[in-house]
């Protein structure tokens, strides 16, 4: 494969190595990079000479950024206006939730080195593996009830099995995080200096085992600022309901009360609800029920207009002013929230393996 390639594969002595290399990009990922990453993956689960399976960004800038949304995008409106079938967002969507869950189930270790940007779909590349290294150049966000979405690759599984109600702020408000706060929440394993990756990635390469390796290879992350509204986020977002959280936040009467409710106005108030309700299934199914309601999840979103308009405002026309449909929570009844977790018309997602 040429370094030219979206994504490369290589055999490293002990370990299979993945590079995202679409840096200009951030290393967004799309269907092409996930075709040829989810059968390079099964082979070397079962190639016996593989140890672990090491998976980086490549430039100095992401991990990954996330999945290619702009395409997605683009496909959903060529068949709202009759020029397409449509049929990318369903194979987008169910591919990377099949990639998703061979990490999850991988029989070896997998070594994530979160070296800059990761946010939606760079998340599911990472936070499933056995070892998710962060540097001092960390930047972590589920960010998408800011375009129409919600947190999805597994995001509904992961987030309500975080500490408290952390899972449940971050799934809503898409805030961002660093190195220590991974760390303080168990989104990440260990802190590895950037400059300390190469050698890391040598060690395992040698045979190492990952274990070993990353405690050889340690660095401090400094403190976590999480924990200074740890208590608050608990008792805000602790409700079933997005109304409830937004008049704990109202009468919590902080700074940081104030930063969320600005945050929660921004975005659309339909995903703000589908998220709520997805998390909250989420925390009683498996992982793979999880996949399968995020399938649905996935493909109503993109049958409605929220997300439309959010990617057009954040990325199209960057005009930062979204004018979600409806605009405020009060328009988003109980029946528009359910029909986001019906099967959908070509079935729901379905395991091979």
């Amino acid at each position: 494969m040429s370094d030219s390639a979206e994504i490369l594969f290589e055999r490293r002595g002990a370990i299979g190595l993945v590079t995202l290399n679409r840096p200009k990009a951030l290393n967004a990922l799309t269907l092409g990079m996930i075709r040829l990453f989810d059968p390079q993956l099964r082979a070397w689960d079962s190639d016996p000479e593989v140890k672990a399976v090491v998976i980086q960004g490549a430039g100095e800038k992401a991990f990954c950024a996330g999945g290619d949304v702009v395409s997605l995008y683009e496909a959903g409106k060529a068949a709202r206006a009759g020029t397409g079938d449509g049929s990318a967002i369903r194979a987008f969507f169910s591919e990377e939730y099949v990639l998703n869950r061979r990490i999850k189930r991988l029989s070896k270790p997998y070594v994530a080195l979160i070296d800059g940007i990761s946010m939606g779909g760079g998340v599911g590349l990472s936070v499933h593996g056995t070892h998710r290294i962060v540097t001092e150049r960390t930047l972590f966000a589920m960010p998408e009830t800011g375009i129409g979405l919600y947190p999805d690759v597994g995001g509904t599984y992961f987030l309500p099995r975080l500490p408290g109600q952390v899972g449940t702020w971050l799934g809503l408000t898409g805030d961002r995080l660093k190195a220590a706060d991974l760390l303080a929440i168990g989104a990440a394993d260990a802190f590895v200096p950037s400059a300390g990756i190469e050698a890391l990635v040598a060690d395992l390469a040698a045979g190492t085992p990952p274990d070993e390796a990353v405690a050889k290879a340690r660095g401090t992350a400094g403190d976590s600022t999480v924990a200074a509204n740890r208590a608050a986020i608990d008792r805000c977002y602790a409700f079933d309901t997005v109304e409830a959280i937004v008049k704990a936040l109202e009468a919590e009467g902080t700074d940081w009360a104030a930063a969320q409710l600005a945050t929660l106005n921004r975005v659309s108030p339909t995903s703000l609800k589908v998220t709520l309700t997805a998390i909250r299934r989420g925390a009683k199914l498996d992982f793979d029920d999880c996949m399968i309601q995020e399938l649905r999840l996935s493909l109503a979103c993109l049958a409605g207009d929220d997300f439309y308009e959010g990617i057009r405002a954040a990325l199209v026309d960057k005009d930062k002013s979204p004018k979600w449909k409806p605009a405020e929570l009060s328009g988003v009844g109980p029946s528009d929230v359910e029909r986001h977790f019906s099967e959908p018309a070509g079935g729901d997602l379905a395991f091979k393996d």
